[in-house]
């Protein structure tokens, strides 16, 4: 039973297809966040759950709370993967150097997740991002972990591959307006104001937790939005807490900020509150500024991603 358990605490439908991977929210009855995460099914009886690192316990004990009494059984397996992030426009390139899996567009489409082989290891590979580019998470038995490494390494020169960290992670996502939990979102906001409410199937059986809520919110106007933004000047950075105006007037402030160099200035996500509804309407006809240090600067703001919108990268 342990898709059905997992169907209902997703608001996306996860058990459907196997070897696929379904980006997803767990709500509570009120509709509110309680986790932001991906369920691959691997096949019929078989989940792989994968959340952030700082919500992994509450992850955990969320499942376990709900498959008590149920034929399903949940298992931490943390400690028994590495994780190597290979992403950008010729990480497909140099993973097909290292398997013999047929990673091509049409074998290996975008939110599969399936085994293959690099050198003496086996590797549960994940074709998803989260920095908007073409790319693969590898989780790899920890013991085999620096073997597939130092196979990655050793080509790497072929491909221009690159070490990045956190910092560099952090900028590409919110060039593309992902949302981190615990720092653009968290369990006081509800799935229709942090504009992730494109992954609930209210078809589905026997629908999911919070459903009522979503559906009862979605008769009402949106007064508080999560939106991306971005500075128009070059030159300024954003980090945390720097206020939003819209013709002049305080209307909200950034959750996560850092630098987008491939938009070309300072980019974030903020959540942003008025007594009218905020639409495209209400984006457009505002004059939009931030203030960073007590400097004021023209700001561009939107609903949707500023960097590849259209989802083409990351499926090409």
């Amino acid at each position: 039973e342990a898709g059905e358990v997992l169907n209902y605490l997703s608001t996306a439908n996860v058990n459907k297809c196997e070897n696929t991977i379904s980006y997803t929210q767990w709500l509570n009855d009120e509709g509110k966040l309680e986790a932001d995460l991906t369920v691959s099914k691997l096949d019929n009886g078989t989940y792989f759950v994968v959340a952030t690192d700082t919500m992994k316990g509450h992850v955990l004990q969320w499942m376990r709370r709900h498959t008590r009494g149920r034929h399903a059984f949940v298992t931490d397996v943390t400690g028994a993967y590495a994780q190597i992030n290979i992403q950008g426009p010729k990480s497909r390139e140099l993973l097909q150097r290292l398997t013999s899996v047929d990673m091509s567009n049409d074998s290996f489409p975008f939110r599969t997740i399936r085994e293959i082989d690099i050198g003496y290891a086996r590797v549960l590979c994940a074709r998803i991002t989260y920095v908007g580019e073409l790319g693969y998470e590898l989780f790899i038995p920890t013991e085999q972990a620096i073997h597939v490494y130092e196979r990655i390494v050793n080509i790497g020169d072929d491909f221009d591959l690159k070490h990045v960290g956190l910092k560099a992670l952090n900028s590409l996502r919110l060039e593309k307006g992902y949302r981190d939990y615990g720092h653009d979102i968290d369990n006081t906001d509800d799935i229709l104001s942090a504009g992730l409410s494109f992954t609930c199937d209210f078809e589905k059986e026997n629908g999911f937790i919070g459903r009522a809520a979503v559906l009862e919110n979605k008769k009402n106007p949106l007064c508080s939005r999560l939106v991306q933004v971005l500075v128009k000047d070059p030159n300024p950075m954003i980090f945390h807490g720097e206020v939003l105006k819209r013709n002049g007037v305080p209307v909200g402030d950034i959750r996560s900020g850092s630098y987008g160099h491939s938009l070309g200035g300072a980019v974030g996500l903020a959540m942003v509150h008025s007594p009218d509804p905020i639409n495209l309407s209400y984006l457009k006809q505002g004059e939009w500024s931030i203030d960073i240090a007590g400097v004021e600067f023209p700001l561009q703001v939107s609903l949707k991603p500023l960097y590849d919108p259209k989802n083409l990268k990351i499926k090409s």
